[in-house]
């Protein structure tokens, strides 16, 4: 079986951090059951998910993995967890799995979907 571009990225991504990678795991499952016409593709060193054009991103660092939101700057925050000052994006740090829980990222998932579906 031929390996993607996503599944060599991951592979990398594990090799580094088997905890970065099981957060990026499970990021990937919620946003593409965001919906059925969600794609992933990987971007930037990282991987986006678009429905024609990108509501999310998930990108590895040394020490947290960062779920980016490309229209965060129009998405209510509730819980008060979107980080950064930028004209568009916002994100989330993630350290653990158990942050994606803690920081709501489900909610914040279905809202940049909803945007970028709705635009």
């Amino acid at each position: 079986m031929k390996m993607t571009r996503v599944d060599n990225l991951l592979a990398d991504i594990r090799d580094l951090s088997e905890e970065r990678y099981n957060i990026i795991q499970k990021l990937r499952e919620l946003a593409l059951s965001a919906g059925s016409n969600v794609s992933e593709e990987v971007k930037y060193g990282g991987i986006l998910f678009s429905l024609g054009s990108p509501f999310c991103g998930v990108f590895s660092y040394a020490r947290h993995v960062s779920l980016e939101l490309s229209e965060g700057a129009r998405l209510p925050d509730p819980y008060g967890v979107l980080e950064g000052g930028g004209k568009y994006r916002r994100h989330i740090k993630l350290k653990s799995v158990s942050d994606i829980e803690e920081k709501y990222v489900h909610i914040y998932l279905g809202a940049a979907y909803s945007a970028v579906s709705k635009a």
